[in-house]
């Protein structure tokens, strides 16, 4: 007998017809003798809905007491997920019982709409499972120190169910979606992009971090830190599938030193349309200046990503960066009034237009000429790079937004990743 966490996301929950879906899956998991955690998110788009009603009332403030009502409200709709799929599952003839995420409890910071969690308490939910329920638990949420209810931002039910995973030793955690694993990018833009049967925590949490929406960035960062197996399927697929083709279905998140790891260079292509180059001009090319930029743009907690600085000419630099595109107004009146006359620039100017393509592989660390290879692919097709970024095992390039799925399309068959692994 396993412990097995499900965790479904607001698709698979949005409508009372897939929540018995959801339900009958859940049991057919449980009557095959397996211990089961299940972890919903809200019905499809409710947590926009109530998050609404509250800018209605209040469109501008951020305050902290704001954000704290923020995320009473916006609680709430996983806390109705929770109940409808335990009553589900009672009809279905099994013994279920629902927790929000105070009751558990599960302990977080106070970073309203954006809390961490800080630890999980099973013993209640231990004790359930031992007395043959099934468990399910509110995920997107939990509670801090002084009893306020907290949000972990969006994305969270992957976090909450990974993090009580981790805390419960769970054998393995399935994250059921509205698509059937992790492809090698996305198929709506390449029709050949093949679904992949393994991937790396490694290339994961880089394809989460470079744009893929598989799965929330820190819901992988928290399996790998914990070695939690990861695997990623359709809630769409027919409930009454076989169990054992199910459990290998989907596309599995694992360890490098797996070996049945597929060993592709590139494992993928991934893409985000959301950026925004800065660019200072005319800057002093003297020590200290890159934190002079950068230090007020982090003060005014704005995310920066590639950085690039030009080569000095009469003791004067270009200095560039990416930040979101939702930051973008707030970046440029920063560095217009505040940093741009601080360190002296010539000009500051922005651009929206741009994107950001990686390719992302573990096997990129053994082998030369990647780079080259990508460099090469995007030439061929005119596209022009405006920035690099490289890690061990991903490169970055940012160019002009309308070639974007033209370089996708052109690195998805430059890497051969439409032909199945070796």
């Amino acid at each position: 007998m396993a412990l097995i966490v499900h965790k479904y996301g607001g698709t698979s929950m949005g409508s009372t017809d897939r929540i018995r879906n959801v339900a009958k899956r859940v049991a057919k998991w449980a009557r095959a003798g397996h211990q089961m955690v299940v972890v919903p998110s809200a019905m499809s788009g409710e947590t926009n809905r109530l998050l609404g009603l509250a800018k209605e009332l209040s469109p501008a403030s951020s305050s902290p007491s704001l954000m704290r009502e923020m995320d009473m409200i916006a609680a709430t709709g996983e806390q109705v997920s929770v109940g409808l799929l335990a009553i589900a599952l009672q009809a279905e003839g099994l013994e279920a019982v629902s927790y929000t995420g105070w009751q558990v409890p599960v302990a977080t910071d106070s970073s309203y709409t954006k809390a961490r969690i800080e630890s999980i308490d099973d013993a209640k939910v231990r004790a359930d499972l031992s007395a043959g329920k099934v468990v399910v638990i509110a995920g997107f949420q939990g509670v801090d120190e002084d009893n306020n209810i907290t949000t972990l931002g969006r994305g969270g039910s992957d976090t909450s169910a990974v993090a009580i995973a981790a805390a419960m030793k769970a054998d393995e955690c399935l994250i059921y979606t509205d698509v059937d694993g992790v492809y090698t990018t996305d198929p709506r833009i390449v029709p050949e992009a093949r679904r992949l049967h393994t991937i790396s925590f490694e290339e994961m949490l880089e394809m989460a971090s470079l744009g893929s929406k598989i799965l929330q960035i820190r819901s992988v960062e928290f399996a790998g830190k914990y070695r939690v197996p990861l695997r990623v399927l359709s809630s769409f697929t027919n409930w009454d599938i076989d169990i054992n083709e199910e459990a290998k279905s989907g596309t599995l998140i694992t360890f490098e030193e797996d070996e049945k790891m597929e060993q592709a260079v590139v494992s993928g292509i991934a893409f985000n349309r959301d950026e925004a180059k800065v660019t200072l001009l005319g800057v002093p090319d003297k020590p200290g200046i890159a934190f002079q930029i950068l230090g007020p743009v982090a003060d005014a907690n704005i995310d920066v990503d590639v950085i690039i600085q030009n080569v000095s000419q009469d003791g004067k630099t270009d200095f560039s960066f990416t930040v979101h595109r939702n930051d973008y107004q707030r970046a440029m009146e920063l560095l217009e009034k505040t940093v741009g006359p601080a360190v002296q620039a010539a000009k500051v100017q922005g651009d929206t237009r741009i994107c950001k393509v990686s390719i992302v592989g573990i096997g990129m660390r053994s082998h030369v000429g990647v780079a080259s290879k990508m460099f090469r692919s995007l030439s061929e097709e005119g596209i022009n790079i405006q920035m690099i970024t490289t890690s061990e095992i991903k490169t970055s390039v940012v160019i002009d937004e309308k070639y974007m799925e033209l370089a996708v399309r052109a690195l998805h068959r430059a890497f051969d990743l439409d032909q199945d692994a070796a």
